[in-house]
């Protein structure tokens, strides 16, 4: 284990020093198992992970919903989901904050990315807000805070990440998310609320939509949320698999760019699939990173030696569950979330299994860890997306405006706990949460049964990443 702790360390000072956490665990992994066994034997490891799991077909899940992403940002339809979201809640004081987290709740369902989604708000709410006064700590917070529904909200490559890496169904893991998604878009419109209340100078009044303007922001909305229920619900009644929605929800999403305008030219269309391509190659650097990283983790013995120590503290699995959050936390002032994802779940696997620990729960549990730490001092992701956006906010009045919505993420870290308590070695809950499998499972036989035709070809196939 010692060896373990010194590559946690390696790897730390490597991302402090500046460099990217993909190329950094894949240097701290190559060097830490070849410390073990030897150049040639590490040599060999990495070129046989690196080939097989990127040719793993549940890996093209990844660049079909990040193309999705960037193709719904090509559309242009920021501003008719930020107009749309004002006709609705224009009429209460702080209307344009309210509007601000409900077209990024929006805009991220058919997105995907928190980076994003933060960068767009930005260009699209600031405007308002500045034009009718609003403070800048009101303005800024709610925009990076807006920004973390990207990864809660289905579709999210975070949640595809830690189900390719826990072995879940990215199907169950969609819909487990939505619930604690509109949970967190509540809460935050809440924030709004109170904060308006205490300070009505941070927010005056704006004049209501104009009627024409509004049924044209309407319109324009339809065809995304038409995307969104066709993508979500078909993963939901088993229509199709997660793999199958991503390409359906890409060709839906070019087709809605193509209606709209764009994406008519071969320049367009070569600015996109860069983006795509650009984002897609960030992540799977950072996953095959990962994944040679935890093999030498695997080899100096430290997941088993937490299960030791499990053993020896007397750790439940609520306390288990707990002490990783609470690292997660830590990790997520340094880390992005699928950082975090990728370091942090290949080590307590096989503790939290083996604890009786719902994984699908989990990972709505541990996503929702990570959105804390992307608006978290010191780094805060979001925060600096928005200030490289707005250089003329200070960011310190960033950091403070952002402050009421961690205190909302806590809040819902707390119910999503509160929702599921794990107890005892054989898994049994003292109630099916709607975030666990059994409660998703009991929604789906609500609605519908999965076919024999879909379950046997379920997305993510059984031992697929069982050599980690």
């Amino acid at each position: 284990m010692a060896s373990a702790l010194i590559g946690f360390a390696a790897l730390l000072a490597l991302c402090f020093m500046g460099f990217r956490v993909g190329f950094a665990t894949l240097v701290v992994g190559f060097v830490g198992f070849a410390m073990q066994r030897g150049w040639g034997a590490s040599l060999a490891m990495v070129g046989q992970q690196v080939f097989h799991d990127s040719m793993n077909y549940n890996l093209s899940v990844i660049p079909l919903f990040i193309l999705m992403g960037v193709l719904i940002v090509h559309a242009r339809i920021s501003q008719d989901l930020y107009d749309a979201a004002y006709s609705a809640l224009g009429k209460f004081r702080g209307g344009l904050a309210l509007a601000t987290v409900l077209a990024a709740g929006g805009f991220s369902a058919v997105c995907g990315s928190t980076l994003a989604t933060a960068a767009t708000m930005a260009k699209v709410a600031m405007p308002p807000m500045r034009n009718y006064k609003y403070s800048n700590r009101l303005a800024t917070g709610t925009i990076a805070a807006g920004g973390t529904l990207g990864i809660m909200i289905p579709p999210s490559v975070p949640l595809v990440i830690y189900g390719i890496i826990a072995e879940q169904d990215i199907g169950l893991l969609f819909i487990a998310g939505v619930l604690p998604g509109l949970l967190l878009v509540t809460l935050f419109l809440m924030v709004v609320g109170v904060v308006v209340r205490i300070d009505p100078k941070a927010a005056p009044s704006a004049p209501p939509l104009d009627p024409e303007r509004r049924k044209e922001a309407i319109r324009g909305t339809m065809p995304v949320l038409g995307l969104f229920v066709l993508v979500l619900g078909g993963i939901y009644t088993g229509a199709f698999t997660a793999t199958e929605a991503a390409g359906i929800g890409s060709f839906g999403a070019a087709v809605i760019a193509i209606a709209r305008g764009h994406m008519r030219s071969l320049s367009e269309w070569r600015l996109c699939l860069v983006d795509a391509t650009t984002t897609t190659a960030t992540i799977f650097m950072v996953l095959l990173g990962a994944i040679v990283f935890s093999q030498f983790i695997n080899l100096s013995g430290m997941p088993y030696d937490l299960l030791d120590y499990v053993d020896e503290w007397q750790l439940s699995p609520t306390g288990l569950v707990l002490f990783v959050c609470a690292i997660a936390i830590v990790m997520g002032m340094v880390f992005e979330a699928i950082g975090i994802l990728v370091l942090l779940v290949p080590v307590f696997l096989p503790a939290l299994s083996i604890s009786g620990v719902d994984m699908v729960w989990f990972g709505i549990l541990v996503v929702l860890v990570s959105e804390i730490g992307l608006i978290t001092p010191p780094i805060g992701m979001n925060v600096f997306v928005v200030k490289s956006v707005l250089p003329e906010v200070p960011l310190g009045k960033i950091f403070r405006g952002v402050a009421p919505y961690i205190v909302a993420l806590v809040t819902g870290l707390i119910l999503v706990l509160a929702e599921y308590r794990p107890v005892g070695r054989q898994g049994r809950a003292v109630r099916p949460g709607l975030c666990s499998v059994s409660g998703v499972r009991s929604l789906q036989g609500l609605m519908l049964h999965r076919s024999d035709r879909v379950q046997s070809r379920r997305n993510l196939e059984p031992g697929a990443f069982a050599d980690r």
